[in-house]
Order: C-alpha cells, then structure tokens, then sequence
C-alpha cells in the first residue's frame, strides 16, 4: 500500500503541505483545474451583520458581491536555500475573509469536488469550528475563522485532500510535531505558541520544541494532521517512490520545510506480522559504582518512560571487572533518560544508537479462573495467537495465597486460559 510518511521537523503549515504533496510528481494542471471549479459564495447581508438602511457612504464597491467567485491558484517552485519544493498562493477580490461554518460547508458541498474529498474537508471544518468554539466559549455554529477562513486556507485545507486522492494514498504516519515556541499576533492579540485553537487541534498528538522563537505548527497544519495521520513514530518501513519538500514562508535557524516521504510498505497477511517502530539503546560501562545501587537507577529509569533495561557483566582494561547498564528507550524519551543516567550513575559519558524494532501484537487480558481474577498477557503474530503467560504478580500472589509452589501455580493458571 502507500504509505505518505510526514517528517515535521520544522513544523507543518497548510502551503507547506500542499507544496511537498505537489512536489512529489503530480499533476499540477490537474490540481489547479479541481481547485479552480471551487466557487467561493458572497456573503448575504443579514440583520447582524448589515443595517439594511444604512448608506456605505465611505466609497467601498461591493459591486462583486453578487458575481460568484472562482478560486485562482497560482503554483511557484521554491528557490530559497537551492531547496526544490514548491508555494502555493491564491489570489481573489473576495474581501470578506470571517466566514462561519455554515458558509464553508455550503462551499465545499455546492463544489465539484469526490465525495470522499468532500468529507474530509467538512470534518475538518467541524473540527476546526469546535476547537474555535472552545477557545471562545461559544458553539461551533456561533465560530468565524477569522484568518484560518480566509480564502487561502479554505484552499490549503481542501486541496491537501484533492492531492491526498490524487496520489492514491492509503495511510499517513507522522513524526512527532516541533511546535516551535514564542508568541504570535492575530485577530486576538498577542498569544503564546501554541495558539489555543492549535493546542486543542493538537491535544493527544506527540509534539517537542526546537530552534528559534517561530510558530512552526499552524492551525491549518494541526488540523491537516489530526484528519489523516493514522499513526504517530519513526520513518516506516519500506521502499521509498517518491518525495517532496514544501516550504515556510519565513526565515528560521532550521530549514523551514515540510519533506515527505511516499512509500511502498507492506500490506496484507504478510506485511501484518509485525509491529515496527524504531527505538534507541543508551548504554554506559561502569566499573565503580556501589552494586546496591543498580536496582534503584533500573526502577528510576522504568518509571521515566524505559521500555527496557539491564545489566551485561565485562571486564574494562586492566583485567577490571565492571558491566555495561543498558536502556532501551522510544526516541523521544532519550534526553531524559540519558540525563538521569548521567545524574544517578558513577558515568562520565554515554553511547547510543538507533534500533529498528520487530513486535508480536500483545495485550493484556483478564480472565475468571478457580484461582480467581488473573492477567494474562497475549501476543500474536498476525492472526495466530503465539502464547498467553499469566502475569508474575498475580502468580507470585495466587502461589501464596494457596500455598502452592510458583511453577506448579503458573502451570495450573496457563492450563485455565481458553484460546
């Protein structure tokens, strides 16, 4: 299947993910036809918004008012830096730029534009107009988007799902977000990055922040990834089609773009065997720390997130008998981890290294027995199930509670667990 894996080292933004999808190789005359069949409605005067008797007296034309518009796109590649990514613009006389839900809904569904496209894009605006809505203590109905329903981003929103399809792409991974940080003025002020309607849109989604003072995750992005973002972790694996670089619109101390990567990952009985992610392994040799003291650092490294740790018995120069503590850890968890290490332990320095991960699908379930209540963790490979081990707590438990030596009692528990 193909698998659109999303790296958002310097953030996402809307254009940002337009111009790396367009970069992969598609159609760009075929993109501008879909988008430029989009008609963009005038706002009806209405008794909130208008006074009816009252005389624009001030020179404004709003002659174009009753003339439906049609967006118009313009595609640029990029030159900033020698990077080849593409810009999106739009450009219309539209004037009004606060519209609410109900006038992008009746937009995208008075378009020309697939049903599937037109779902997606309704959801987002449903989700956008919730995250508003909470920020501004009102129903979604009651939100205007202010910047984020400005013409330009009503483009970037639905054609990132136009040339989602156009690329026929089934799944979407994300790496973790870099939000940036600072503060940023808009409609409302001056507020801290993340926006509060970004920070909603981003709540569950694993983020970190790097680099100078910018916003690097807009609500547009936020939302782009909330809708198609199927799972969040390393690079996936399999065999690379194409990619793409889109780019900011601002100068940073790292390189202001959006890559993509298109690949061809497994799919079927096979290609769901496993489960993959990418891990790394924090590893230091010591040779002068009290051994009383490698139980605690162990349960302190657990509790900080470990997904592994243990100990390999060496011996260091001089014949010098030491061991080589060893913690496996998700990336993200790394500085952490290797702080406390640093902390806690005699160490003066550590290794890693990335490791690429191969997993049994596995769970914990619970079960009656006659011994009562007990965990069992499950593994499968793909459909199979490999094997169902009662947890040692509650072995350990039952086995004193009955007075009955621990493998016996565990043998007695695994025989009572159905497949």
């Amino acid at each position: 299947m193909k698998t659109l894996y999303l790296d958002c080292f310097a953030g996402i933004a809307g254009d940002m993910f337009l111009g790396a999808l367009l970069d992969l190789g598609l159609d760009k005359k075929a993109f501008l036809r879909t988008m430029e069949g989009i008609v963009l409605f005038p706002e009806e005067p209405s008794s909130h918004d208008h006074d009816h008797d009252h005389h624009h007296d001030h020179g404004h034309d709003h002659s174009h008012a009753a003339q439906p518009e049609k967006l118009k796109i313009s595609i640029r590649p990029g030159s900033k830096g020698g990077i080849a990514g593409t810009d999106v613009t739009v450009e219309s006389r539209e004037g009004h730029t606060h519209r609410g839900l109900a006038d992008v809904l009746a937009i995208i569904n008075a378009s020309p534009l697939s049903p599937w496209v037109k779902e997606k894009s309704s959801e987002a605006f449903r989700l956008l107009a919730e995250a508003e809505g909470k920020v501004h203590g009102s129903s979604p109905v009651e939100v205007h988007f202010h910047e984020v329903g400005a013409i330009d981003s009503i483009a970037d929103i639905i054609g990132a799902f136009v040339l989602v399809e156009m690329a026929g792409i089934d799944k979407v991974v994300c790496s973790p977000l870099n939000v940036g940080h600072g503060t940023i003025r808009c409609a409302h002020g001056l507020l801290p990055i993340p926006a509060p309607a970004t920070a909603e849109l981003l709540e569950g989604m694993p983020v970190y922040a790097e680099g100078g003072p910018l916003e690097r995750v807009t609500p547009t992005g936020a939302l782009l990834v909330r809708c198609l973002a199927d799972s969040f972790g390393p690079l996936p694996a399999g065999r690379v089609i194409a990619s793409g670089k889109g780019l900011g619109d601002r100068d940073s101390d790292i390189p202001n773009l959006l890559r993509v990567l298109l690949l061809e990952t497994p799919e079927g009985e096979e290609g769901d065997l496993f489960q993959r992610d990418r891990g790394t392994v924090l590893e230091t040799n010591i040779d002068d720390m009290n051994p009383q003291y490698y139980g605690p650092v162990m349960q302190m490294l657990f509790t900080e997130g470990a997904l592994d740790v243990w100990v390999t018995p060496i011996l260091m120069k001089k014949g010098r008998p030491a061991v080589t503590l060893h913690c496996l850890c998700l990336p993200e968890r790394e500085e952490a981890l290797a702080a406390l290490l640093l902390r806690e332990t005699t160490t003066l320095g550590l290794r890693k290294y990335p490791v690429d991960r191969l997993k049994t699908d596995h769970e914990i379930v619970e079960r009656e027995t006659s011994w009562g209540m007990v965990r069992y963790k499950v593994a499968r490979l793909g459909q199979e199930v490999l094997r169902a081990n009662p947890e040692f707590e509650d072995v350990l438990r039952l086995s004193r509670e009955n007075g009955l030596p621990l493998p016996e009692m565990r043998e007695l528990l695994m025989g009572e667990f159905l497949l």
